[in-house]
Protein backbone atom coordinates (compact mmCIF):
# COMPACT_ATOMS: atom_id res chain seq x y z
CA UNK A 1 0.00 0.00 0.00
CA UNK A 2 1.47 3.59 -0.86
CA UNK A 3 2.14 5.83 1.67
CA UNK A 4 -0.45 8.62 0.11
CA UNK A 5 -3.13 6.02 -0.07
CA UNK A 6 -2.37 4.58 3.73
CA UNK A 7 -2.78 8.29 4.78
CA UNK A 8 -6.16 8.44 3.01
CA UNK A 9 -7.54 5.58 4.90
CA UNK A 10 -6.25 6.55 8.46
CA UNK A 11 -8.29 7.64 11.04
CA UNK A 12 -7.53 10.40 13.60
CA UNK A 13 -7.40 9.42 16.88
CA UNK A 14 -10.13 10.04 19.87
CA UNK A 15 -11.01 13.06 21.88
CA UNK A 16 -12.32 12.61 25.41
CA UNK A 17 -16.10 12.97 25.83
CA UNK A 18 -18.07 14.43 28.89
CA UNK A 19 -17.80 11.33 30.48
CA UNK A 20 -13.89 11.12 30.61
CA UNK A 21 -11.65 12.42 33.18
CA UNK A 22 -7.96 13.23 32.89
CA UNK A 23 -8.44 11.84 29.25
CA UNK A 24 -9.28 8.76 30.42
CA UNK A 25 -12.59 6.82 29.85
CA UNK A 26 -15.06 6.21 32.71
CA UNK A 27 -15.49 2.81 34.00
CA UNK A 28 -19.18 3.10 31.82
CA UNK A 29 -17.49 4.48 28.51
CA UNK A 30 -15.15 1.72 29.11
CA UNK A 31 -17.58 -1.00 29.39
CA UNK A 32 -19.02 0.41 26.26
CA UNK A 33 -15.90 -0.12 24.17
CA UNK A 34 -18.01 -0.81 21.20
CA UNK A 35 -19.30 2.80 20.85
CA UNK A 36 -17.03 4.78 19.04
CA UNK A 37 -15.76 8.08 20.74
CA UNK A 38 -17.01 11.30 18.51
CA UNK A 39 -13.66 13.44 17.38
CA UNK A 40 -13.38 16.76 17.04
CA UNK A 41 -13.90 18.64 14.15
CA UNK A 42 -10.90 20.73 13.93
CA UNK A 43 -9.25 17.40 13.83
CA UNK A 44 -10.93 15.80 10.80
CA UNK A 45 -10.25 19.12 9.49
CA UNK A 46 -6.83 18.97 9.77
CA UNK A 47 -6.30 15.60 8.94
CA UNK A 48 -8.56 16.03 5.62
CA UNK A 49 -6.43 19.36 4.48
CA UNK A 50 -2.69 17.89 5.57
CA UNK A 51 -3.28 14.44 3.11
CA UNK A 52 -5.01 17.05 0.22
CA UNK A 53 -1.92 18.75 0.41
CA UNK A 54 0.44 15.54 0.84
CA UNK A 55 -1.16 14.45 -2.86
CA UNK A 56 1.20 17.38 -4.43
CA UNK A 57 4.31 15.52 -2.58
CA UNK A 58 4.39 11.93 -3.63
CA UNK A 59 6.99 9.40 -2.83
CA UNK A 60 8.04 10.87 0.33
CA UNK A 61 10.07 8.66 2.77
CA UNK A 62 8.03 8.38 6.64
CA UNK A 63 11.23 11.04 8.07
CA UNK A 64 10.46 13.69 5.40
CA UNK A 65 7.03 13.29 5.87
CA UNK A 66 7.71 13.98 9.86
CA UNK A 67 9.51 17.18 8.56
CA UNK A 68 7.46 18.14 6.33
CA UNK A 69 4.13 18.46 8.05
CA UNK A 70 4.35 21.16 10.29
CA UNK A 71 4.98 23.48 7.14
CA UNK A 72 1.93 21.88 5.52
CA UNK A 73 -0.43 22.78 8.49
CA UNK A 74 0.81 26.53 8.64
CA UNK A 75 -1.99 27.70 6.49
CA UNK A 76 -5.03 25.47 8.39
CA UNK A 77 -3.80 26.80 11.24
CA UNK A 78 -3.63 30.81 10.11
CA UNK A 79 -7.26 30.45 8.88
CA UNK A 80 -7.86 28.79 12.64
CA UNK A 81 -6.13 31.16 14.76
CA UNK A 82 -9.10 32.24 16.13
CA UNK A 83 -10.37 29.49 17.41
CA UNK A 84 -7.00 27.35 18.90
CA UNK A 85 -4.54 29.06 21.55
CA UNK A 86 -0.90 28.46 21.07
CA UNK A 87 -1.22 25.04 23.54
CA UNK A 88 -4.28 23.77 21.40
CA UNK A 89 -2.61 24.14 17.83
CA UNK A 90 0.52 22.34 19.50
CA UNK A 91 -1.44 19.11 20.73
CA UNK A 92 -3.80 19.19 17.89
CA UNK A 93 -0.67 19.02 15.00
CA UNK A 94 1.29 16.54 17.49
CA UNK A 95 -1.84 14.01 17.75
CA UNK A 96 -2.28 14.35 13.72
CA UNK A 97 1.35 14.34 12.84
CA UNK A 98 1.42 10.88 15.37
CA UNK A 99 -1.35 9.30 13.35
CA UNK A 100 -0.16 9.95 10.17
CA UNK A 101 3.97 9.17 10.77
CA UNK A 102 3.82 6.88 13.59
CA UNK A 103 1.07 4.45 16.10
CA UNK A 104 -1.52 7.19 17.14
CA UNK A 105 -1.78 7.69 20.84
CA UNK A 106 0.93 4.92 22.17
CA UNK A 107 3.89 6.79 20.06
CA UNK A 108 5.27 8.95 22.10
CA UNK A 109 5.56 6.34 24.99
CA UNK A 110 7.64 4.23 21.60
CA UNK A 111 9.76 7.55 21.80
CA UNK A 112 10.24 7.50 25.14
CA UNK A 113 13.63 6.19 26.77
CA UNK A 114 12.33 5.27 30.12
CA UNK A 115 9.40 3.19 28.76
CA UNK A 116 10.60 -0.26 28.51
CA UNK A 117 7.24 -1.94 27.80
CA UNK A 118 3.88 -0.87 26.15
CA UNK A 119 0.41 -2.99 26.51
CA UNK A 120 -2.75 -1.85 24.72
CA UNK A 121 -5.83 -3.95 26.88
CA UNK A 122 -8.44 -3.00 23.84
CA UNK A 123 -8.91 0.59 23.14
CA UNK A 124 -9.35 2.53 26.55
CA UNK A 125 -6.64 1.01 28.62
CA UNK A 126 -2.81 1.91 27.70
CA UNK A 127 -0.38 0.58 30.28
CA UNK A 128 3.18 1.13 30.06
CA UNK A 129 6.07 0.02 32.08
CA UNK A 130 8.75 2.28 33.69
CA UNK A 131 11.62 1.54 35.67
CA UNK A 132 10.03 -2.17 36.62
CA UNK A 133 6.63 -0.68 37.42
CA UNK A 134 3.36 -0.56 35.82
CA UNK A 135 1.93 2.61 35.12
CA UNK A 136 -1.66 3.45 33.63
CA UNK A 137 -1.82 6.18 31.38
CA UNK A 138 -4.10 9.11 30.34
CA UNK A 139 -3.91 7.78 26.48
CA UNK A 140 -6.09 5.95 24.81
CA UNK A 141 -7.81 5.36 21.07
CA UNK A 142 -10.99 6.00 19.40
CA UNK A 143 -12.40 2.26 19.36
CA UNK A 144 -11.34 -1.12 18.46
CA UNK A 145 -11.41 0.10 14.63
CA UNK A 146 -8.42 2.33 15.68
CA UNK A 147 -6.30 0.02 17.43
CA UNK A 148 -6.40 -2.47 14.29
CA UNK A 149 -5.41 -0.05 12.29
CA UNK A 150 -2.17 0.59 14.04
CA UNK A 151 -1.80 -3.40 14.15
CA UNK A 152 -2.26 -3.50 10.22
CA UNK A 153 0.22 -0.34 9.83
CA UNK A 154 3.09 -2.56 12.06
CA UNK A 155 2.63 -6.23 10.47
CA UNK A 156 1.79 -5.15 6.75
CA UNK A 157 5.44 -3.86 6.11
CA UNK A 158 6.91 -7.43 7.64
CA UNK A 159 4.37 -9.63 4.92
CA UNK A 160 2.52 -10.77 8.28
CA UNK A 161 -1.37 -10.38 8.64
CA UNK A 162 -4.25 -10.36 11.34
CA UNK A 163 -7.62 -11.05 10.72
CA UNK A 164 -10.31 -13.41 12.18
CA UNK A 165 -8.80 -16.52 10.69
CA UNK A 166 -5.42 -15.93 12.19
CA UNK A 167 -6.07 -13.84 15.35
CA UNK A 168 -2.35 -13.76 16.88
CA UNK A 169 0.76 -12.46 15.26
CA UNK A 170 4.22 -11.69 16.97
CA UNK A 171 5.74 -9.04 14.66
CA UNK A 172 8.51 -6.19 15.46
CA UNK A 173 9.05 -2.39 14.70
CA UNK A 174 11.72 -1.05 12.80
CA UNK A 175 13.92 -0.55 16.00
CA UNK A 176 13.75 -4.11 16.66
CA UNK A 177 11.39 -3.88 19.46
CA UNK A 178 9.01 -6.66 19.86
CA UNK A 179 5.54 -6.68 18.94
CA UNK A 180 2.83 -8.69 20.19
CA UNK A 181 -1.13 -8.83 18.55
CA UNK A 182 -4.16 -10.63 19.57
CA UNK A 183 -7.55 -9.64 18.56
CA UNK A 184 -11.55 -10.56 19.29
CA UNK A 185 -12.64 -13.34 18.47
CA UNK A 186 -9.74 -14.20 21.11
CA UNK A 187 -9.32 -11.08 23.00
CA UNK A 188 -12.21 -9.94 24.78
CA UNK A 189 -11.11 -6.59 25.41
CA UNK A 190 -10.89 -5.45 22.50
CA UNK A 191 -7.54 -5.75 19.82
CA UNK A 192 -4.88 -5.94 22.61
CA UNK A 193 -1.11 -5.57 21.36
CA UNK A 194 1.96 -5.73 24.14
CA UNK A 195 5.49 -4.10 22.69
CA UNK A 196 8.76 -4.91 24.16
CA UNK A 197 10.72 -1.98 23.31
CA UNK A 198 14.45 -2.37 22.72
CA UNK A 199 17.33 0.16 23.05
CA UNK A 200 18.52 2.02 20.25
CA UNK A 201 21.51 1.46 20.77
CA UNK A 202 22.73 -2.12 21.86
CA UNK A 203 23.74 -2.39 25.16
CA UNK A 204 27.02 -3.67 26.37
CA UNK A 205 27.94 -5.63 29.08
CA UNK A 206 29.78 -2.52 31.09
CA UNK A 207 25.68 -1.51 30.99
CA UNK A 208 24.26 -4.57 32.47
CA UNK A 209 26.64 -3.97 35.48
CA UNK A 210 26.07 -0.47 36.02
CA UNK A 211 21.99 -1.53 36.12
CA UNK A 212 23.52 -4.25 38.35
CA UNK A 213 22.37 -7.16 36.02
CA UNK A 214 25.47 -9.00 37.05
CA UNK A 215 28.57 -8.23 38.63
CA UNK A 216 31.69 -7.25 37.17
CA UNK A 217 33.71 -10.72 37.65
CA UNK A 218 30.95 -12.53 36.29
CA UNK A 219 31.03 -10.11 32.86
CA UNK A 220 34.40 -11.10 32.69
CA UNK A 221 34.02 -14.64 33.01
CA UNK A 222 31.12 -15.10 30.71
CA UNK A 223 33.13 -13.16 28.11
CA UNK A 224 35.69 -15.87 28.41
CA UNK A 225 32.79 -18.45 27.75
CA UNK A 226 31.80 -17.32 24.76
CA UNK A 227 35.13 -16.78 23.10
CA UNK A 228 36.36 -20.38 24.52
CA UNK A 229 32.93 -21.77 22.13
CA UNK A 230 31.05 -22.84 25.30
CA UNK A 231 27.63 -24.02 24.39
CA UNK A 232 25.30 -21.48 26.86
CA UNK A 233 21.66 -21.24 27.56
CA UNK A 234 20.16 -18.45 29.02
CA UNK A 235 17.09 -19.37 31.17
CA UNK A 236 14.28 -17.15 32.75
CA UNK A 237 10.70 -15.86 32.88
CA UNK A 238 8.88 -13.59 30.63
CA UNK A 239 10.29 -10.48 30.77
CA UNK A 240 13.23 -11.46 32.92
CA UNK A 241 15.67 -9.78 30.23
CA UNK A 242 16.75 -12.87 28.53
CA UNK A 243 16.80 -11.45 24.77
CA UNK A 244 19.23 -8.81 26.08
CA UNK A 245 21.53 -10.60 27.79
CA UNK A 246 21.62 -12.85 24.27
CA UNK A 247 22.36 -9.79 22.25
CA UNK A 248 25.11 -8.51 25.05
CA UNK A 249 26.93 -12.23 25.07
CA UNK A 250 26.59 -11.88 21.14
CA UNK A 251 28.88 -9.04 21.12
CA UNK A 252 31.68 -11.05 22.63
CA UNK A 253 31.73 -13.29 19.32
CA UNK A 254 34.89 -12.53 17.26
CA UNK A 255 33.85 -10.37 14.51
CA UNK A 256 35.57 -12.84 11.76
CA UNK A 257 33.49 -15.89 12.88
CA UNK A 258 30.11 -16.36 10.38
CA UNK A 259 26.98 -16.26 12.60
CA UNK A 260 23.39 -17.74 11.97
CA UNK A 261 20.80 -16.08 14.15
CA UNK A 262 17.42 -17.72 14.25
CA UNK A 263 13.79 -15.81 15.57
CA UNK A 264 10.74 -16.06 15.39
CA UNK A 265 10.50 -11.66 14.63
CA UNK A 266 14.16 -10.34 14.46
CA UNK A 267 15.05 -8.37 17.18
CA UNK A 268 18.80 -9.22 18.04
CA UNK A 269 21.42 -6.52 17.04
CA UNK A 270 24.93 -8.11 16.22
CA UNK A 271 27.34 -5.25 15.56
CA UNK A 272 29.40 -7.95 13.89
CA UNK A 273 29.95 -7.89 10.16
CA UNK A 274 29.51 -11.71 9.12
CA UNK A 275 25.74 -12.30 10.59
CA UNK A 276 22.87 -13.92 8.60
CA UNK A 277 19.61 -13.31 10.02
CA UNK A 278 17.02 -15.93 9.76
CA UNK A 279 13.09 -15.41 10.88
CA UNK A 280 9.81 -18.11 10.74
CA UNK A 281 7.09 -17.46 8.55
CA UNK A 282 3.57 -17.93 9.69
CA UNK A 283 1.53 -19.77 7.77
CA UNK A 284 -0.70 -17.83 4.46
CA UNK A 285 -4.23 -17.36 4.22
CA UNK A 286 -4.58 -21.09 2.88
CA UNK A 287 -3.00 -22.64 6.23
CA UNK A 288 0.50 -23.15 3.96
CA UNK A 289 3.79 -22.31 3.39
CA UNK A 290 4.83 -22.12 7.41
CA UNK A 291 8.56 -22.13 7.97
CA UNK A 292 9.55 -23.42 11.90
CA UNK A 293 12.34 -22.20 13.87
CA UNK A 294 12.96 -26.46 13.20
CA UNK A 295 12.99 -26.01 9.60
CA UNK A 296 15.19 -22.53 10.25
CA UNK A 297 17.73 -24.54 12.30
CA UNK A 298 17.93 -27.84 10.25
CA UNK A 299 19.15 -25.17 7.32
CA UNK A 300 21.14 -23.26 8.91
CA UNK A 301 23.54 -26.57 9.31
CA UNK A 302 24.00 -26.25 5.58
CA UNK A 303 24.89 -22.45 5.60
CA UNK A 304 28.40 -23.53 7.02
CA UNK A 305 27.73 -21.42 10.73
CA UNK A 306 30.43 -20.99 13.35
CA UNK A 307 27.87 -20.01 15.98
CA UNK A 308 24.13 -20.38 15.80
CA UNK A 309 22.45 -18.07 18.07
CA UNK A 310 18.26 -18.52 18.62
CA UNK A 311 15.96 -16.38 19.62
CA UNK A 312 14.31 -18.81 21.80
CA UNK A 313 13.88 -22.46 22.11
CA UNK A 314 10.34 -23.31 22.82
CA UNK A 315 9.25 -26.71 20.73
CA UNK A 316 10.70 -29.53 18.92
CA UNK A 317 13.78 -27.21 17.47
CA UNK A 318 15.39 -28.21 20.58
CA UNK A 319 16.98 -31.78 18.99
CA UNK A 320 18.04 -30.07 16.18
CA UNK A 321 19.78 -27.69 18.42
CA UNK A 322 21.54 -30.17 20.61
CA UNK A 323 22.36 -32.17 17.86
CA UNK A 324 24.17 -29.30 15.89
CA UNK A 325 25.93 -28.73 19.52
CA UNK A 326 26.93 -31.95 19.86
CA UNK A 327 28.85 -32.19 16.06
CA UNK A 328 30.98 -29.57 15.86
CA UNK A 329 29.13 -26.37 16.45
CA UNK A 330 30.46 -25.38 19.54
CA UNK A 331 30.10 -22.12 21.31
CA UNK A 332 26.13 -21.96 20.48
CA UNK A 333 23.87 -19.15 22.36
CA UNK A 334 19.99 -19.87 22.72
CA UNK A 335 16.97 -18.67 25.27
CA UNK A 336 14.46 -20.40 26.72
CA UNK A 337 12.14 -19.85 29.55
CA UNK A 338 12.32 -22.09 32.91
CA UNK A 339 12.26 -20.71 36.65
CA UNK A 340 15.46 -22.25 37.27
CA UNK A 341 18.56 -24.18 35.61
CA UNK A 342 17.34 -27.46 36.79
CA UNK A 343 14.08 -26.67 35.50
CA UNK A 344 15.53 -25.55 32.35
CA UNK A 345 16.93 -29.25 31.57
CA UNK A 346 13.61 -30.89 32.49
CA UNK A 347 11.79 -28.82 29.98
CA UNK A 348 14.18 -29.18 27.18
CA UNK A 349 13.98 -33.46 27.93
CA UNK A 350 9.82 -32.01 27.26
CA UNK A 351 10.56 -30.03 24.23
CA UNK A 352 12.79 -32.75 22.60
CA UNK A 353 10.03 -35.18 23.05
CA UNK A 354 8.23 -33.03 21.39
CA UNK A 355 9.78 -34.11 18.26
CA UNK A 356 8.19 -36.62 18.00
CA UNK A 357 10.99 -39.41 18.27
CA UNK A 358 10.59 -42.45 21.19
CA UNK A 359 13.86 -41.90 22.66
CA UNK A 360 14.53 -43.16 26.02
CA UNK A 361 15.01 -40.12 28.79
CA UNK A 362 18.38 -41.58 29.82
CA UNK A 363 20.03 -40.89 25.85
CA UNK A 364 18.08 -37.37 25.89
CA UNK A 365 20.00 -36.56 29.33
CA UNK A 366 23.46 -37.68 27.48
CA UNK A 367 22.65 -35.12 24.84
CA UNK A 368 21.92 -32.61 26.77
CA UNK A 369 24.69 -33.05 29.22
CA UNK A 370 27.31 -33.53 26.48
CA UNK A 371 25.78 -30.39 24.56
CA UNK A 372 24.97 -27.56 27.02
CA UNK A 373 28.13 -26.22 29.02
CA UNK A 374 26.71 -23.20 30.55
CA UNK A 375 22.98 -21.96 31.74
CA UNK A 376 22.98 -18.49 32.82
CA UNK A 377 19.29 -18.30 34.92
CA UNK A 378 18.24 -14.71 34.78
CA UNK A 379 14.95 -13.62 36.72
CA UNK A 380 12.69 -10.23 37.20
CA UNK A 381 12.86 -9.68 41.11
CA UNK A 382 9.68 -7.95 43.13
CA UNK A 383 10.73 -4.72 42.49
CA UNK A 384 10.60 -4.69 38.77
CA UNK A 385 14.52 -5.21 38.63
CA UNK A 386 16.27 -7.86 36.11
CA UNK A 387 19.04 -9.78 37.67
CA UNK A 388 21.21 -13.34 36.77
CA UNK A 389 20.60 -15.16 40.14
CA UNK A 390 22.80 -17.98 38.98
CA UNK A 391 25.65 -19.09 36.37
CA UNK A 392 25.77 -22.55 36.35
CA UNK A 393 28.01 -25.50 35.05
CA UNK A 394 26.71 -28.56 33.40
CA UNK A 395 29.61 -31.53 34.18
CA UNK A 396 27.37 -34.16 32.88
CA UNK A 397 25.37 -37.44 33.63
CA UNK A 398 25.93 -39.54 36.80
CA UNK A 399 23.80 -42.60 36.63
CA UNK A 400 20.50 -40.81 35.51
CA UNK A 401 20.96 -37.79 36.70
CA UNK A 402 22.42 -34.25 34.96
CA UNK A 403 24.73 -33.09 37.13
CA UNK A 404 25.09 -29.04 38.20
CA UNK A 405 27.26 -26.85 39.71
CA UNK A 406 26.51 -23.41 40.42
CA UNK A 407 29.53 -21.02 40.12
CA UNK A 408 28.01 -17.43 40.84
CA UNK A 409 24.97 -16.69 42.62
CA UNK A 410 22.56 -13.79 43.78
CA UNK A 411 21.96 -13.75 47.09
CA UNK A 412 19.39 -11.56 48.25
CA UNK A 413 19.96 -10.24 51.88
CA UNK A 414 17.17 -8.03 52.42
CA UNK A 415 14.32 -5.06 50.84
CA UNK A 416 14.78 -1.50 51.30
CA UNK A 417 11.73 1.08 52.78
CA UNK A 418 10.87 1.72 49.13
CA UNK A 419 10.87 -1.83 48.32
CA UNK A 420 14.36 -2.22 46.67
CA UNK A 421 15.43 -5.62 47.02
CA UNK A 422 19.03 -5.60 48.64
CA UNK A 423 21.59 -7.98 47.94
CA UNK A 424 25.15 -9.31 46.34
CA UNK A 425 26.70 -11.34 43.66
CA UNK A 426 29.01 -13.76 45.38
CA UNK A 427 31.30 -17.08 44.17
CA UNK A 428 30.13 -20.18 45.48
CA UNK A 429 34.18 -20.86 45.63
CA UNK A 430 34.10 -23.20 42.77
CA UNK A 431 36.43 -23.18 40.28
CA UNK A 432 34.59 -24.01 37.15
CA UNK A 433 35.14 -27.45 35.25
CA UNK A 434 35.51 -25.49 32.04
CA UNK A 435 38.67 -23.58 33.23
CA UNK A 436 41.04 -25.19 31.10
CA UNK A 437 39.06 -24.89 28.18
CA UNK A 438 39.19 -20.83 28.95
CA UNK A 439 42.68 -20.48 29.80
CA UNK A 440 43.74 -22.26 26.56
CA UNK A 441 41.75 -19.63 24.64
CA UNK A 442 43.50 -16.84 26.25
CA UNK A 443 40.73 -16.07 29.36
CA UNK A 444 42.31 -15.15 32.69
CA UNK A 445 40.42 -16.66 35.94
CA UNK A 446 41.98 -14.95 38.41
CA UNK A 447 41.30 -17.07 42.08
CA UNK A 448 39.89 -14.17 43.73
CA UNK A 449 36.73 -14.90 41.71
CA UNK A 450 36.08 -18.08 42.92
CA UNK A 451 36.77 -17.20 46.38
CA UNK A 452 34.23 -18.73 48.42
CA UNK A 453 31.50 -15.85 49.81
CA UNK A 454 28.45 -17.60 51.78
Amino acid sequence: MSLLKRLSEQETGPVPSPQMKAGVPSKAASAASKEPLKEPDSKIRLHKFLVEELKKHPNLEDDELEQLLPKLAEPFFEEERERLTFEGKNQLLTTVVNELTGYGPITPFLADPDVSEVMVNGPYQIYVEKKGHLIRTDAFFRDDEHVLQVIEKIVTPLGRRIDESMPMVDARLPDGSRVNAIIPPLALNGPTVTIRKFSKKPLQIDDLVRFGTLSEEMGKFLDGCVKARLNIFISGGTGSGKTTTLNVLSSFIPNDERIITIEDAAELQLSQEHVVSLETRPPNIEGKGAITIRDLVRNSLRMRPERIVIGEVRSAEALDMLQAMNTGHDGSLATGHANSPRDMLSRLETMVLMAGMDLPVRAIREQISSAIDLIIQQSRLKDGSRKITHITEVLGMEGDTIVLQDLFVFKQTGMTIDGKVQGKYVSTGIRPHCAERLESAGAELPSEWFREEW
